[in-house]
Order: structure tokens, then sequence, then C-alpha cells
């Protein structure tokens, strides 16, 4: 697997990570796993008729992070989001979170931390009918045993927060779509989650409320900070979202980087089809098509190294001149022509990549 290391230019502190995790099912899977020094090959697990559903996992999320684990149906994504939070027990390996090992964590620890700490939403909406918007969102704080008052309080506050004040009456068959999951995501937000799960929630919702779903999460988390693992299938969703993917493949994790990362140096072929099909000019930084500077780059309009391609490729296509590209202080630290902007837009650039 090729992985960016989380810390290599990331100040913030890890909130969940795993390393060599397993799910593997099958009769005495535990057992199998020690046998074969933790370490089974697909050939192992086929010849002992086990399906090792995640395998050899290993990976770091930071504290304010949107951590995206992607792959194709079968893959092992929501089996792996899963074991995170241990609603599936892993077969083995080290689970950390917040510096605790979560598979020493008895059933009574777990339940603490997920009704405190974990925020889960998943791809259906799974409401309650017979309660209303209101009743819903608090209905998590009134197991935790929180009194009405407050957790009436608490839930009108992300109720707000999720745009749908003025429907806390309503029922779930009475709301869109849209606005079922933004239930669904206003009861996770109640509890006021350290770590926020999310596993293809916007893949039952047509394209347009989809889209809005998305922008919305953007919103909430320009505003919320929160640690988030989100689960889909979907490239240009991921790629939206993420501050670094995860690709999966037949249980193990064939890449983690940066989406630009993942579309100019795939790991592998399955990478690279996944990636084929990207708008490049929105994953693509200037940085990644700035050559060195020359004389007269001080002249130059600026653009900030960490710019997409897809903001600037009008203007300097039409001026017809380089931009000099400069780093977070200001300073220059290359330039980029309008042919290589012209080459990527027309997908000549891919060919000499």
């Amino acid at each position: 697997m090729k992985t960016k290391a989380a810390g290599a230019d990331d100040p913030r502190p890890v909130k969940l990570s795993c390393r060599g995790l397993w799910k593997i099912f099958g009769s005495h899977a535990a057992d199998f796993l020690q046998n074969h020094g933790g370490k089974p090959s697909a050939a192992d697990l086929d010849r002992a008729h086990l399906i090792g559903a995640v395998r050899d996992a290993t990976l770091e999320v930071r504290e304010g992070e949107i951590f995206i684990v992607m792959g194709l149906s079968g893959s092992g994504k929501s089996t792996l989001v899963r074991c995170l939070s241990r609603l599936i027990e892993p077969t083995g390996g080290e689970l950390i979170f917040d510096g605790k090992d979560l598979l020493k964590a008895s059933d009574a620890e777990l339940i603490d931390i997920r009704r405190h700490k974990m925020g889960m939403v998943f791809q259906h909406f799974a409401l309650l009918p017979h309660l209303n918007v209101l009743e819903n969102v608090a209905f998590p704080l009134f197991i935790q045993g929180i009194g009405k008052t407050e957790r009436e309080d608490r839930a009108r506050q992300v109720i707000e927060l999720v745009s749908l004040k003025g429907r806390e009456r309503h029922y779930p068959s009475e709301l869109s779509g849209g606005q079922q999951q933004r239930v669904g995501i206003a009861r996770s937000l109640a509890v006021e989650p350290e770590i926020w799960f999310l596993d293809e929630p916007f893949s039952a919702l047509d394209p347009l409320i989809r889209r809005e779903m998305q922008t919305e999460l953007m919103r909430l988390q320009s505003v919320l900070k929160k640690t988030i693992v989100f689960i889909t299938h979907d490239f240009d969703e991921a790629i939206r979202l993420a501050d670094r993917i995860a690709i999966m493949k037949d249980g193990s994790i064939i890449q983690i980087g940066t989406p630009e990362e993942l579309v100019r140096s795939p790991a592998t072929d399955y990478v690279a089809e996944f990636t084929r099909d990207v708008n490049r000019a929105k994953v693509l930084s200037a940085r990644s098509l700035m050559t060195k500077a020359t004389s007269k780059a001080k002249g130059y309009d600026k653009i900030e190294a960490s710019a997409k391609i897809a903001s600037f490729a009008a203007a300097i296509v039409d001026r017809d001149a380089p931009l000099a590209v400069v780093d977070s202080a200001g300073a220059i630290i290359g330039e980029v022509a309008p042919r290589s902007v012209i080459d990527l837009l027309s997908g000549k650039e891919r060919g000499m990549a």
C-alpha cells in the first residue's frame, strides 16, 4: 500500500488509528489469523474457506480531518467503518481512539463512547416514524438520560444548524428525502460527537439533492470542525469533500493520499482507473503545474500554490500570460504557463505525466 504519513506535514493530533486491522468471516477466524502470524495471504484465506472482509488495514485520522474511505461494492469499506467503531468486532489488529485501545474496552465502556463521543449516519435514514423531527433528533439524548428541557433545547439548536427550523413538529413521512437525511445528521450531531462516521449517507438521494447535501456537509464542517470518516464509492463526491482518501479493493487499502496525490501519482492500475474520468482541473493545483520562476515572474499576476486549476484557467488562457505562483507567505516559488493549463484541459497533460 502506498500511503502518505498522516503526520508528515499535518500538526493536528491523531484522533483515530488502526494498524494491521483484520475482519475475517468464518469459523475459528481468530485462531486462523494467529496461526498465520497475523498476515495470511489471499490463498490462505481461500484454502480455509474464510472471507477477508478487511485485510491488514492501517490508517490514521487526524482531528478536524475529513477522511474518506472509498471503493467499489464489496471492497470492504463499510465493514471497515463498522470495525472502527466496533459495531463489528475486528478479528485482530490494533484500534486506537483518543489514545485508548478500543479492542480492550469493555462493553460498558464502548456503549459510553458510542453514546457520548461517536456520531453515525448511514445510507438509510432509520428515522422513527412515530416521532416528529424534534423527538427524533432528541432521541439519543433521551437514551443518555438527559432531561426533556435540556434535550429539546439541544435538539432545536442542531435542527436550526441543519436548516430545518420550523419543521420541528413534522413527521418523517411529511419530509423529502433530503430533509429526512438532515434529520439523521442532526440526530447524530445532538450528542456532540468527537468523531463522526458517515457511511454513504447521500447515495440514496437524487443527484441534485445529493450535491445540496454535500454542500451542507461542507458548511457544517466549516462551523463544527468535526473529525469525519466518510464512506463512498463516488470519486467525484470524494474529491469534493476529502482532505485525504483511502482507496480499498478486496478488503485491503491500496493507497492513501490527498485527491491531488491520487490523481497525479496513482499507486496501481486500479487507482488509476478510479481517477481516470475525474475533472483534473478541479483536483490539481497551481503547484502541480508550475515550473521554475523566471526573472520576469515578479511582474506577473499572482496565484496561490494551492489554487485549483479550474479557478484560474479561464483567466490565464484569455490573457495568454503566465502567472506567478506564491506560497502562503506571498513569496514567489514558481510560475504557470498558459500552455500547461491548455494541455491539462485538453487531456494532453495526462499523456505527458
